[in-house]
């Protein structure tokens, strides 16, 4: 049976080209598509990197650069404007490549493999960062390509409002960029064409989730307080598909009663499962059910899916084996067991917290968890290992019912895109709004800066606050209140100003107090605003002095409003000179497949160096 649907997304109609043909006949793949792509790639990779002080680019003229290869034999020329937290503002269409006294094409692997030595990449890790590029390039080729909508019609919603759900999907799938820092940003190792146009969260496909049974002796279901198994599961399955369920068991001589169900990945079922885990099937420990009807769509996160066909029900986050931004996709079995706890815990801390609610700062909580255990790689694999890591499932809430009337939902990821005519989503956000730029980035400040800066100073709890994890709750175009999701294997509490449950302790992190505040310096600052400064400067809505004088006065706002923490202010100073440069994309190179281990998030940090502070002075 076919897991994949037809697009049929509200968003957009695909381009014909794109689908039609063969399997073996990629669309998008045609000589001007990857042109297009392998400049965009080409142009990222020279401002991010020579951000991170890897590569060098020397003065050739007024507003010019200049880059040589390692090996002499090419130069690069470009126009860029250097920002505030070095941010280099590179015209795609400045950039020119010439070797032997002539100009020629931009090839992103070229680019990669003649600064492969000044790029620290070993030889080992060097093919693979490629084909990394290379996927990264195809999906460029594809957005390329597509019909999307332009970001007037995103702002002003698809359905003019009508329909929240199908919005906040049509933005959703729009997006024409994967995580800002990162060059190699969409490489899905594991992934053929069929697999990409099916799961890819640019297709805007549909997708039946898989549902297996698992053997209740290998699987363990955790829930937050009053939630049961069997009644969390008649919420989240159609009436009648259970039972169907339990009849195929039955079918083959097996007692559902002895089983837990749970979704996967049609990906990690087709190519992980039934090889990986070939003996657990065969022996009916793990047996096959079929996809359920409701059709899913894939997220920027890529294995995390919104229900299209219902959308109250849960999310659905699922193991899924490719290599994607420096890690396998993996859910760990063993997080999975204390992820509802933690969640339950930090819902409890912000509903308890009256400067959270004042913001209308939530957490969307993951309510649920499955794990499954296979005895012969838990034995065999250290902790932390990708074996460990391949079947394992959580349900987290939907943000529908958190809307009221006339609200729409965006990721924060969103207010860096720009359609395929050049123009900001934010700038028409800002534009539907009627607010001037300052007003409307002064109310985001609010929704978003302040719960973050709050949970930093008054529990040292830190987020990933980066923009594919955080939902805007939109009002004619205006942020009034964030959501933050992905908590159980993203949060970290750095110092003991909060006492932890005992279920809830593995998230207490030994972070050195001086590196305490890059969490705001390094996820916040220089991971995001630095972007959506530079949206702003490069589309004429704000000056880079009145982006960061209005995120100066929200911050000061904040601290006169709490002069209980006045001491953590100083301690933590945000308004600070200057603060150490903590380099992603390194550590991709470094190790593209396990950038960090995720229980020491500090440890394996690379730094170059200090970047000015652009908060500093604005006291």
């Amino acid at each position: 049976m076919s897991t994949a649907v037809e697009p049929g997304t509200p968003n957009r109609d695909l381009a014909p080209n794109l689908n039609a043909g063969s399997k073996l006949n990629p669309g998008h793949l045609t000589p001007e598509l990857w042109a297009a792509a392998n400049r965009h790639v080409v142009c990222k990779a020279l401002a991010e990197f020579s951000h991170e002080q890897i590569l060098q680019p020397r003065p050739a003229g007024p507003g010019r650069f200049r880059l040589t290869s390692d090996d002499g034999a090419a130069t690069y020329t470009f126009e860029a404007e250097l920002l505030a937290l070095e941010h280099w503002s590179i015209p795609p269409q400045s950039i020119r490549r010439s070797a032997g006294g002539s100009s020629t094409a931009l090839d992103a692997l070229v680019f990669i493999t003649e600064f492969a030595r000044t790029l620290g990449i070993s030889e080992d890790m060097l093919a693979v960062y490629l084909e990394e590029v290379s996927s990264t390039l195809a999906s460029h080729a594809y957005k390329h390509g597509g019909s999307f909508h332009s970001s007037e019609i995103l702002a002003a919603g698809i359905t003019g409002g009508a329909d929240p759900a199908a919005d906040f999907q049509a933005v959703e799938a729009s997006m024409t960029e994967g995580h800002p820092c990162f060059v190699a940003n969409n490489g899905r190792l594991g992934f053929g064409l069929q697999d990409y146009l099916s799961y890819a969260p640019e297709t805007g496909s549909g997708v039946r989730l898989h549902w297996i049974a698992v053997r209740k002796d290998r699987a363990r279901f955790t829930a937050v307080s009053g939630l049961d198994y069997s009644a969390f599961l008649a919420t989240e399955l159609d009436p009648g598909v259970q039972s169907g369920f339990d009849a195929a068991l039955q079918l083959r001589s097996l007692d559902p009663g002895d089983y837990l169900l749970m979704p996967v990945h049609p990906w990690q079922w087709e190519n992980k499962l039934n090889v990986t885990f070939a003996a657990e099937v065969a022996r009916q420990h793990i047996v096959h059910l079929g996809p359920s009807e409701d059709v899913y769509q894939a997220q920027q996160s890529i294995r995390t899916f919104f229900n299209r066909s219902t959308p109250g029900r849960c999310y659905v986050k699922t193991a899924l084996s490719v290599v994607n931004m420096g890690f396998m996709r993996g859910l760990s079995a063993e997080y999975m067991v204390s992820t509802p706890a933690i969640n339950e815990w930090l819902d409890g801390l912000v509903r308890a917290d009256s400067v959270l609610t004042a913001t209308g700062f939530q957490i969307l909580r993951e309510t649920a968890a499955m794990g499954y255990t296979n005895p012969y790689y838990d034995a065999a694999a250290p902790k932390g290992s990708p074996y460990r890591k391949m079947l394992a499932a959580l349900w987290r809430e939907s943000p529908m019912d958190r809307l009221e009337q006339g609200e729409q939902l965006a990721t924060m990821a969103s207010l860096l895109h720009r359609d395929q005519a050049g123009s900001p989503f934010v700038s028409a956000l800002i534009r539907r709004s009627g607010l001037p730029a300052r007003r409307w980035l002064r109310e985001y400040l609010r929704a978003y800066l302040v719960p973050v800066l709050h949970c930093f100073y008054a529990y040292r709890l830190a987020f990933m606050p980066h923009g594919e994890n955080l939902i805007l709750v939109l009002r004619d175009g205006v942020p009034v209140r964030a959501l933050m999701k992905d908590i159980g294997e993203e949060i970290i509490v750095m110092a003991d100003k909060v006492e932890l449950p005992r279920d809830v302790a593995r998230i207490r992190v030994d972070v050195p107090a001086e590196e305490q505040v890059l969490s705001i310096f390094t996820d916040v600052i220089d991971c995001f605003f630095r972007f959506l400064a530079a949206v702003l400067h490069e589309d004429g809505q704000l000056t880079e002095e009145e982006f960061w004088d209005t995120a100066a006065e929200v911050i000061h706002a904040y601290q006169a409003e709490h002069p209980e923490l006045a001491e953590d202010f100083a301690a933590h100073d945000l308004f600070a000179a200057d603060f150490a440069r903590s380099c992603l994309n390194r550590l991709q190179l470094r190790n593209n497949q396990q950038m960090l281990d995720i229980s020491d998030p500090s440890g394996g940090l690379q730094f170059s160096g200090r970047l000015a502070n652009p908060l500093a002075g604005r006291r």
